[in-house]
């Protein structure tokens, strides 16, 4: 029970770091726009209509992991954040800052004031995943000690290991990004993005693959216990899987396969997140396992259930949001009216798929809420899990 919050944490890190990290990474090629054939103008706006959508969910990761990780590990929570207090700061305020300037270029279409806005927008692109990294890197190198701003304010986040997965995040966003970017060319049938991005996708996912396998070198010298989690076990197994999964994502790429790119991506950065966990592990904080910095079983299983509760309503609204949008349905209108129209299909029947979402549901509600710890609980979750699952089909049939 104590590890199945961080297991939930760590989920919530990858998908912000998948999501988030391109949509950061967005804004750093808008700061680079004038490198490719398309123009600088045009670039950006695309940048900007493909994050349009989603930008503003992606977040939901960030806020998930913040209240997970203190409600469930309440010491652990306050001593990185009292320690890595300045680089949570800084993160935050390329937080708003990178918000209020997306906000304002969408109503400068022609103003004057419209470029400094876009660097903005692109400066705080950059700082906030640098930010972040370096926060990871404070936790993974062992310089967050357990207590109330027990560790250096400086050394903590200022540091090789920090600085090397503080640029690592702002690599793989812009990695992510451009192939993210090329598939949605490649669907808007917007030839001059497409070759841009294409090789900005192939040139920046061979810097993040250098970037992460040379920095193992900073790694052993800076943090030996984090180098030898990565090199034996599931941390190694993970690496493995970021390699083979970014090898494949520059082959599909090349060959302009950019929708199964998408996905060999994500796996590649997510694989990351995943090795960072098998080396720590079962390791929080020096001298606190994840064990001993657990809350009260009472706080865990409450933690656990709202998280299933929640699932059944943010899991199936965000598929959806994601699945509009990779279909070109919340495209702007005049990109969309030149896409091929979708075939209609007759309805399907779905009484019986919303049955099994209501009973699912609701036996879940019921086994979570009112039976004592044990198989009646996890068998709760479980039905809990199949109606979001149930309820994402209903709504993308």
């Amino acid at each position: 029970m104590a590890e199945l919050p961080a297991v939930f944490i760590l989920a919530g890190l990858a998908a912000y770091t998948v999501l988030a990290g391109a949509d950061f990474g967005a804004g750093l090629w808008g700061l680079l726009a004038g490198a490719g054939r398309a123009s600088p103008s045009a670039t950006r706006d695309h940048a900007r209509h493909a994050m349009g959508p989603v930008w503003e969910a992606n977040h939901v990761w960030l806020v998930f992991v913040l209240v997970v990780c203190w409600t469930a590990y309440p010491v652990a929570f306050g001593s990185i954040t009292s320690t890595l207090a300045v680089p949570l700061f800084i993160a935050a305020v390329g937080i708003i800052l990178r918000g209020a300037s997306y906000a304002l270029r969408g109503q400068l279409e022609d103003a004057p004031g419209r470029r400094p806005i876009e660097n903005l927008f692109a400066v705080s692109s950059i700082l906030t995943p640098f930010a972040l990294g370096t926060v990871v890197g404070g936790i993974a190198s062992g310089r967050v000690p357990v207590g109330n701003a027990a560790g250096d304010l400086v050394t903590s986040w200022l540091n090789p290991t920090s600085i090397l997965v503080g640029a690592l995040a702002v690599a793989t966003g812009a990695y992510l990004a451009a192939v993210y970017l090329a598939a949605d060319a490649h669907r808007l049938r917007e030839g001059t993005l497409e070759r841009d991005f294409r090789a900005r996708a192939l040139v920046s996912g061979l810097c993040a693959g250098a970037l992460a396998l040379g920095g193992l070198v900073v790694v052993r010298q800076d943090a030996p216990e984090l180098y030898h989690g990565l090199t034996r076990g599931g941390g190694a197994l993970m690496v493995a899987i970021s390699v083979a999964a970014g090898v494949a994502t520059l082959a599909l790429v090349w060959r302009a396969r950019f929708e199964a790119a998408r996905a060999s991506a994500a796996l590649a950065v997510a694989a990351i997140v995943a090795g960072w966990a098998f080396a720590q592990r079962p390791r929080f904080l020096p001298g606190l396992t994840i064990e001993q910095a657990a809350a009260s079983r009472s706080t865990l299983e409450a933690v656990v259930t709202a998280v299933a509760v929640g699932a059944v309503v943010l899991v199936p609204s965000l598929i959806l949001l994601f699945r509009l949008f990779l279909r070109g349905h919340l495209d702007p209108a005049e990109a969309a009216a030149d896409l091929p129209v979708a075939p209609v299909h007759a309805p399907r029947r779905r009484f019986p798929l919303a049955a099994f979402a209501g009973v699912t549901v609701l036996a879940g509600l019921a086994m979570t809420l009112l039976a004592e710890p044990g198989w009646i609980l996890a068998a709760g979750v479980a039905c809990l899990v199949a109606g979001a699952v149930a309820t994402f089909g209903l709504a993308t049939a």
